[in-house]
């Protein structure tokens, strides 16, 4: 458990990696700690937003969801991550919902407690523009890759490659990461379903792209995954 944003070791590529001590104990001192297990609800599409959230360790997936009660992942939130920005900007509702993936510990700031704090420490400001830049800019790439990709295999081997890398530049061959997601969820964040995503990834294992330890992922052949996708 981080105890104290001062130890905190993902501050630095934060929302509030340009505050200072006095900042950060004030940030400190509003803040209200949650430990959640896996699969704990943190707010829910269309509920009101009263607060931020910020993924101080464990992981979190955003979800929307259609009238039919289809469900697609949006993104997989790592620490140091804020969850419910743009609402709580906008004093809209919830766009998404949120649930963790595994034991969590979040950080809730109150919304009026927060947007005090936005008005004292403008450099926050300027981030939170950067931040929801950044969290647009994922939406459209997460669009492209359902939308656009020629075959479930492309939209399958755009994601393996950006989750070792970067999707416009194949790492080299022998990058390892580690497969968190279950098979439903990796078909949630493509548009495909459970049994596609297990067809293809023994796919690529037969063809020697990947490999599966467990829940680590080597991929063998990025060059040939890009290939793919193009």
């Amino acid at each position: 458990m981080i105890r104290s944003c001062f130890a905190c070791p993902v501050r630095e590529d934060s929302l509030f990696s340009q505050l200072g001590p006095e900042g950060v104990a004030e940030l400190n001192a509003i803040r209200q700690t949650n430990l959640y297990p896996k699969g704990a609800v943190l707010f829910l599409e269309g509920q009101p937003c009263c607060g931020l959230y910020i993924v101080c360790a464990g992981k979190a997936k955003l979800t929307i969801s259609s009238a039919r009660g289809r469900t697609l992942i949006v993104r997989i939130s790592k620490p140091g991550e804020v969850l419910g920005l743009a609402a709580l900007v906008s004093n809209a509702t919830h766009d998404l919902g949120a649930e963790t993936l595994e034991p969590t510990q979040v950080n809730y700031l109150p919304r009026d407690e927060f947007l005090r704090f936005l008005h004292k420490y403008g450099e926050v400001s300027i981030r939170v523009a950067h931040y929801l830049s950044s969290e647009l800019h994922r939406a459209y790439r997460q669009m492209a890759r359902v939308a656009l990709a020629p075959s479930a295999q492309a939209k399958l081997a755009g994601l393996l490659l950006e989750w070792g890398g970067r999707e416009t530049d194949p790492p080299p061959a022998g990058t390892r990461f580690h497969l968190d997601l279950t098979h439903s969820e990796i078909g949630e964040l493509i548009g495909s379903s459970r049994e596609t995503i297990a067809r293809n990834l023994n796919q690529f294992r037969r063809q020697s792209l990947i490999e599966i330890k467990g829940t680590v992922v080597t991929l063998l052949d990025p060059s040939s995954l890009a290939a793919l996708v193009e």
